[in-house]
């Protein structure tokens, strides 16, 4: 038994112990050896049969295998980092030459980049995240410049007496924001009604319905700062409608706060019929005053495809008496359309109700549609609007002046 265990140590020494030495495995091998020596005598003590002998080779070579799989597993497990550092090096040198890579690149980034397919993919991938670093880097240094402006702002407020003139500015418009709201409070009970017809979102596009309610939050803001501010109505107006949403999105948690009066009847049903006019400017009659005593509709809608004859036929049918703005009467109308937007439509209306003066609510006509106010005969301001367009051809002057020469030998030859 001990000669056994004898020549199973020098086995042991003699042959795996230096080749566990190269791979660092050593000390493993010790227990390995002795649980391998004490097995085997714990079997012959067992067995008690004298004559049993240990077949060595076989045991050589279930150990040999048993090395090889390990070593084989140390081995790719450090040929993963070993190939990661040399992309990692390769990367270093191409940044270094001038090449669009990253400095700071991540193991899975890497991992990605040697799975490219191609050196085109590759390029590109490298391309991507080098675009990447730049932009954090261009928003980091945007942020740090803005925070320091923001330092800067406050210490030299700090210094002066900014921060009074802010506090007593904010003061101011929370004192005038009361005010405007006491007014359009009042004016709900004994003020004038304006309605908004809300009834055409099926003839508009969502980008149309928004800009109708950006319109008339304008008109809302500028009736809640007038002196007599009017009774806004909403009428036709629907729950989780388009002008709903758009109403919500933009007014926020102020929406349920409005001094207005928001109901899903037709003005119809509020108002006898005979004290409505619908504003449109399709209507065969021109507004020659304006009647307080008469509630006014104006269409809630935006039509950039210019829909002529909507608002018209709708008061037709309800039976409405329609008005339309003396432009014609009053201005020189030189291009474009004559319908006005809201907010437009909502300062006339509160000119006209405060002064009766045509020319001063007509003031906020867009200037760029016509080219004066009516002061002279119409005969004459039609030869200066004829003078102006022809000055306005520049390099076709020319031509027009012959072009009238050959009319005016034609009248006289007719003579």
């Amino acid at each position: 038994m001990q000669s056994a265990n004898v020549l199973l140590k020098k086995i042991v020494r003699s042959s795996i112990l230096p080749f566990a030495a190269q791979h660092g495995m050593k000390k493993n091998l010790f227990p390995l050896s002795r649980t391998l020596s004490l097995s085997v005598c714990l079997k012959q003590d067992n067995s008690c049969s004298p004559s049993g002998k240990l077949d060595l080779d076989e045991w050589k070579k279930v150990m040999k295998s048993g090395l090889q799989e390990e070593v084989s597993e140390t081995v790719s497990e450090s040929k993963e980092p070993s190939t990661l550092a040399a992309a990692r090096e390769i990367l270093e040198m191409w940044r270094l030459a001038g090449r669009s890579v990253p400095e700071d690149i991540s193991e899975e980034q890497l991992k990605t980049f040697l799975e490219c397919p191609s050196k085109s993919a590759k390029r590109k991938y490298l391309r991507y995240l080098h675009v990447k670093e730049l932009r954090k880097k261009n928003d980091k240094r945007k942020m740090d410049e803005k925070r320091e402006r923001m330092l800067e702002s406050r210490e030299q407020a700090s210094k002066t007496d900014e921060t009074r003139k802010t506090s007593f500015v904010c003061l101011w418009a929370n004192c005038m924001d009361k005010a405007y709201n006491w007014r359009a409070a009042q004016s709900m009970i004994f003020g004038q009604p304006l309605i908004f017809d809300m009834s055409y979102e099926k003839e508009m596009s969502v980008r149309e319905v928004a800009n109708t309610v950006r319109q008339i939050a304008l008109s809302e803001g500028c009736n809640r700062r007038s002196v007599d501010p009017f009774h806004v109505h909403f009428c036709n107006f629907k729950e989780d409608s388009l002008y709903h949403k758009e109403f919500v999105k933009h007014y926020r948690g102020a929406w349920g706060k409005l001094l207005v009066t928001v109901t899903d009847q037709c003005y119809t049903d509020l108002f006898p019929k005979d004290k409505l006019i619908y504003l449109t400017a399709d209507s065969p009659k021109v507004m020659k005053t304006f009647d307080h005593d008469k509630i006014y509709i104006v269409g809630s809608m935006v039509d950039r495809s210019i829909k002529t004859g909507v608002s018209l036929a709708r008061a037709k049918r309800l039976g409405l008496e329609t008005a339309a703005l003396p432009l014609e009467k009053y201005l020189l109308w030189n291009t474009g359309a004559k319908n006005l937007t809201l907010d437009q439509m909502m300062h006339i209306l509160l000119t006209l109700k405060d002064t009766g003066d045509w020319r001063k609510a007509l003031e906020f006509v867009p200037k760029r549609k016509y080219c004066g106010f009516v002061s002279k005969p119409v005969h004459q301001l039609k030869k200066t609007l004829n003078l102006i367009n022809t000055l306005k051809l520049g390099k076709r002057q020319e031509e027009v002046q012959k072009h009238f020469a050959k009319s005016y030998s034609k009248k006289l030859t007719q003579k």
